[in-house]
């Protein structure tokens, strides 16, 4: 077939020029519509009474700088266990195998299928005093419910499969040939992980905290009902935001909300980074294995 006729085969396959332009421009108009001009909606509100009117909107009222810090403090938290799991989850999977495999590749999966307002009532059920551990928690003098343990407990269940779900596939397509070499040559479990594992799967990790890190810090219904709503003790910042925006207070609840809104832009960033450095990545290796191939 010669250089002509795959272009004009080409050209057949491809939609006409009108539906290209049709298709582009709905799918501008929703993305407009419903996250653009909201997106900027928020901005307006907030800054509608000038720089120093948002400011002081955001560090006048102790509960919402509480708020602030007790989101900084708890999405952390919940992502630093989510780091660990998703890491141990992740190297089980894909480097052993074991009876109930599938089933804990399912388990997983489940934070993405359950609304978080039935997240939080299961933690109400398990803590509450009336609930399957509460009388025992009781009887020792602990206290979950209305705590910021009950935040972060909730916090990490929804946002469970976001790192382990990133790494099983980078872990999987990378297989476990070089960390059998290293064992081979000596290395202890440390050292495979550290300088072996955790190069190999950078990318991958950092893009699954980011995504976590971003659902954390958004989270409302899980932590709706488990928090108690106590202000300056258990409000986050989404739950300010409603505090705010009930009482009439629009100003600070758009300014807080402005907060939010921007974390989500600088995550979003941070993700289109991420992607770029994995792709780059794995050009790079790829390039590598055809030129090894070549070579042999």
């Amino acid at each position: 077939m010669t250089p002509t006729e795959t272009a004009r085969r080409a050209a057949r396959r491809t939609d006409p020029l009108w539906v290209r332009i049709a298709l582009t421009s709905l799918a501008l108009l929703a993305l407009t519509v419903l996250v653009v001009i909201p997106v900027l909606g928020v901005f307006a509100e907030a800054f509608a009474d000038g720089v120093g009117a948002y400011w002081t909107n955001l560090t006048a009222d102790a509960d919402t700088r509480h708020s602030v810090l007790l989101t900084l403090t708890v999405a952390p938290l919940a992502v630093l266990c989510n780091l660990i799991f998703g890491i141990a989850a992740a190297w089980a999977i894909t480097r052993f195998k074991f009876p109930g495999r599938t089933l804990l590749v399912t388990l997983i999966d489940v934070p993405f299928s359950v609304s978080p307002v039935v997240v939080g009532l299961m933690f109400v059920i398990l803590f509450a005093a009336w609930g399957v551990l509460g009388p025992w928690l009781d009887a020792n003098g602990f206290r979950v419910l209305g705590t910021v343990p009950a935040l972060v407990l909730v916090t990490t269940f929804v946002t469970l499969p976001f790192v382990a779900r990133e790494l099983i596939p980078v872990m999987e397509a990378i297989g476990p040939d070089e960390e059998l070499a290293a064992l081979s040559l000596g290395a202890n479990g440390r050292q495979i992980f550290w300088r072996i594992t955790l190069p190999n799967i950078k990318w991958g990790l950092l893009y699954g905290v980011i995504l976590c890190n971003a659902r954390a810090m958004g989270e409302f219904g899980a932590v709706y009902v488990v928090s108690g709503r106590i202000a300056g003790e258990t409000c986050t910042m989404p739950l300010q935001v409603e505090v705010l925006f009930q009482d009439f207070n629009s100003p600070a609840a758009f300014a807080l909300a402005s907060v939010l809104t921007m974390l989500a832009v600088v995550t979003l960033l941070l993700k289109v980074w991420v992607e770029g450095k994995k792709s780059s990545t794995a050009e790079g290796t790829g390039g590598a294995e055809i030129k090894n191939a070549s070579e042999n």
